[in-house]
C-alpha cells in the first residue's frame, strides 16, 4: 500500500505537503518534477490519499474505505490522466478527462484530484486548455502535474502552481532498502551507484532479470570497441535494437564507465571504481585516451540521450555515438 513509508528521502516534500494539509492551505496545482522513476507518481498518490483520508489526517490511515480505495485504484474522486499517443497528451486528453468533469462535485471526499503524469507531453493547445481550469478552479480540485522537464511547460502553468523538486536520494539510503529487499550486497552497491540518487531507478535495475545482460554487452562494447572495424560496429548497434525500450539505462553504464575511466585516470585510485571487476579494462582505456577525448565521450553520451528522447533516428543516434567512442 501506498503510504509515507514507501517514500525514501524527500523528508522536506513531505513536510510541505504535511503542513499543508494541517494548516489548510493545500494548492489548487502543484508541478512535481523529477528523474524517470524518482517517485513522482508515488509521492502525488499518496499525498492524494492523504487528502481523501476519512480520518482527516496529514497521513492516510490505510484502514478507511477511502484509503482501500486508493490503494486499489478505484477512488471515485482520484482521477488519474491517461493519453493515448505514447507521445502526446492533446487538447482532447484535457478537455475529456479534466475539463469535462472537474465543475461536478467530488463524489464521495472533500476534494477531486487529477493526477496527470508526463506532463512535459502536453501539447501547447492543452496546456491553454489546462491554464484556464488553473486559473479559476473550483474549490474541491486539486491537480498535480508530473514531469521530468519543466522546461517544457508554459510559463503561464508554472507561475500559478507549486512547483516541487523529488531531490537526489542518500547512497546510504539506497542501499539499506535494496538490502532490505533482498538484494545481494555487491549488487546492492552497483545498483545504487547506477541510480544516482534515484531509489525508483535502483529498485528497477536490481530487481530485472534483463540488467545482467544489459549491463554486459554494453561492458563488451566498451572494452572492445576501439579495436573493432565500422562494419563491426554498424552491425553491433543494430542488434543493440532489442535494447530499444531500456536504451537510457545503455547509456547510463556507458557514462558509469567513462566516470571510471576518468576517476582512475586522474587518481589512480581504484577504491572508488563502481566497475571494480574490470580494473584493467578501465586502466587501459585511460591510458588510451586522453582527458579531453573521455569528456568529449561524456558529452555525446549525454547528446545522445537528448536525441532519443527527441525522437531523432535510434540506429543513426547510437551509430554516431559508437564512432565518437571509436574515434576518442
Amino acid at each position: 500500500m501506498a503510504d509515507l513509508n514507501s517514500i525514501i528521502g524527500q523528508e522536506q516534500m513531505i513536510e510541505h505537503f504535511k503542513s499543508a494539509i494541517e494548516m489548510d492551505k493545500v494548492s489548487h496545482a502543484y508541478i512535481i518534477q523529477g528523474d524517470y522513476d524518482s517517485g513522482k507518481k508515488l509521492m502525488a498518490s499518496v499525498f492524494a490519499k492523504a487528502l481523501q483520508c476519512e480520518q482527516k489526517g496529514t497521513e492516510p490511515c490505510n484502514h478507511c474505505t477511502s484509503c482501500l480505495q486508493a490503494d486499489t485504484g478505484n477512488q471515485p474522486d482520484i482521477i488519474y490522466v491517461s493519453h493515448e499517443k505514447p507521445n502526446s497528451i492533446g487538447i482532447h486528453d484535457v478537455r475529456e478527462q479534466i475539463n469535462g468533469s472537474i465543475g461536478i462535485k467530488p463524489y464521495s471526499s472533500d476534494y477531486k484530484i487529477y493526477i496527470v503524469d508526463e506532463a512535459e507531453k502536453m501539447t501547447a493547445e492543452a496546456q491553454n486548455a489546462l491554464l484556464k481550469t488553473i486559473e479559476e478552479p473550483p474549490a474541491y480540485a486539486v491537480i498535480f502535474l508530473l514531469t521530468t522537464n519543466l522546461g517544457k511547460l508554459l510559463p503561464t502553468i508554472l507561475s500559478r502552481c507549486v512547483v516541487l523538486n523529488i531531490q537526489p536520494v542518500k547512497d546510504e539510503l539506497i542501499k539499506k532498502h535494496l538490502l532490505s529487499l533482498g538484494v545481494e550486497e555487491r549488487q546492492a552497491e552497483f545498483c545504487t551507484a547506477f541510480s544516482m540518487g534515484n531509489v525508483g531507478k535502483a529498485i528497477r535495475v536490481a530487481t530485472s532479470e534483463e540488467f545482467n545482460e544489459i549491463k554486459n554487452d554494453c561492458v563488451h562494447m566498451l572494452k572492445y570497441a576501439k579495436d573493432m572495424q565500422v562494419y563491426e560496429l554498424i552491425q553491433a548497434v543494430k542488434e543493440l535494437t532489442k535494447y530499444k525500450l531500456q536504451i537510457y539505462d545503455y547509456l547510463d553504464f556507458m557514462l558509469m564507465w567513462y566516470r571510471d575511466v576518468l576517476l582512475l585516470k586522474a587518481t589512480g585510485n581504484a577504491n572508488s571504481l563502481i566497475y571494480q571487476e574490470q580494473y584493467s579494462s578501465i586502466r587501459d582505456r585511460g591510458n588510451q585516451s586522453s582527458y579531453e577525448g573521455i569528456q568529449k565521450i561524456i558529452e555525446e553520451i549525454e547528446k545522445a540521450k537528448v536525441r532519443l528522447r527527441a525522437n531523432v533516428n535510434f540506429e543513426l543516434t547510437i551509430e554516431l555515438l559508437w564512432l565518437t567512442i571509436k574515434e576518442n
